[in-house]
């Protein structure tokens, strides 16, 4: 912990929500490199989330947003292990945070696992198609149609996107960071987003 300044420590525990114990332990291992602090702990996130993976999520909340004027209106069910977490404030913003991204963004699905079979057969079509028309060699096809098909993950599933109010990171990422800042398991897992005329 020698030259890691308390104010360091606090600055990293803000920009992350990380725990203070877990702010030391990453300035010291980056030498007290913020950016690199930052990147030790999204990685030590997605150990933990890997590890917590199998846990029981019987509770949870089910949250709302409704943008201004009330056209666009988003459902979204999040889950958790206890009624503890349920209950805790950052899992209650990070609910209200997923509604909002949710209407901004339209996403498909929770994750590509969960888009349905006609809608990347569908994107597929498209792609090799697009592909043949711009007259690449019919055995690239395939892979340029991959290629395209995994963008459109990205852009349209939920886990995937860059989530709107940090574009830096994914909703993955901002999910993980959460597991690891209470200790829990945490899922979204289903949610509905209403416009008008649609």
């Amino acid at each position: 912990m020698t030259g890691i300044s308390a104010a360091l420590v606090k600055q990293l525990r803000e920009k992350t929500g990380s725990g203070m114990m877990d702010c030391k332990e990453a300035l010291t291992e980056c030498n007290g490199d913020m950016e690199k602090a930052v990147d030790f702990l999204r990685k030590k996130g997605l150990a933990t989330a890997a590890k917590r993976a199998g846990r029981s999520l019987s509770e949870g909340q089910i949250g709302t947003y409704i943008h201004t004027g009330g056209k666009i209106g988003v459902l979204v069910e999040v889950n958790c292990e206890t009624d503890f977490v349920a209950k805790n404030e950052d899992f209650q913003d990070f609910v209200k945070n997923i509604a909002m991204h949710i209407a901004a963004t339209a996403p498909v699905s929770v994750s590509p696992e969960n888009v349905p079979e006609d809608v990347v057969k569908r994107e597929m079509d498209i792609y090799r198609a697009q592909a043949l028309e711009m007259g690449k060699p019919e055995k690239m096809v395939d892979k340029i149609a991959e290629g395209k098909l995994n963008k459109f993950y990205k852009d349209s599933c939920l886990l995937n996107q860059a989530y709107v109010r940090d574009p830096n990171v994914s909703v993955q990422d901002l999910l993980n960071q959460l597991i690891a800042k209470i200790g829990e398991n945490i899922s979204i897992r289903r949610f509905a987003r209403f416009q008008i005329g649609e």
